[in-house]
């Protein structure tokens, strides 16, 4: 199955120039690789200067992306969160919990030294178009 680009205004768009995408969706349009947000607004502004309000820029970020693929949160399967300061992982963490419902995905939480537009939040996201039934 061919690959295709998602874009969506309801996110920031990638750094002009920057070869990625917002996500790819693949496997016959059912499988969505979204690409790691950092908290920019759609207009391209840092979103919060602490954890948790990155951390929700964030994941508006990825749901706007993943309802541009036709799905919703409820279809992430996988995230991958990275941090700067893993000190902060307990305010990352209550919001993240609140983004999804009963069945949370997978995740993995990595500790970097420094993220992109002086980001102290990135998340990636895959989400199965149809997989919340």
């Amino acid at each position: 199955m061919p690959r295709r680009a998602i874009r969506t205004d309801n996110a920031p768009a990638p750094v002009a120039g920057a070869p990625y995408n917002q996500a790819i969706g693949a496997s016959g349009g059912e499988t969505v690789w979204v690409s790691g947000q950092v908290p920019l607004t759609p207009a391209g502004e840092l979103a919060a200067d602490d954890v948790a309000g990155q951390t929700r820029q964030c994941l508006a970020n990825i749901a706007a992306i993943i309802r541009a693929a036709g799905g919703s949160m409820d279809d992430v399967v996988k995230t991958t969160v990275y941090m700067t300061d893993l000190g902060a992982f307990a305010e990352m963490n209550a919001v993240y919990g609140e983004a999804f419902g009963a069945i949370p995905p997978a995740r993995a939480t990595i500790g970097v030294a420094a993220l992109p537009a002086g980001a102290a939040v990135e998340i990636e996201a895959v989400a199965v178009l149809g997989a919340a039934g």
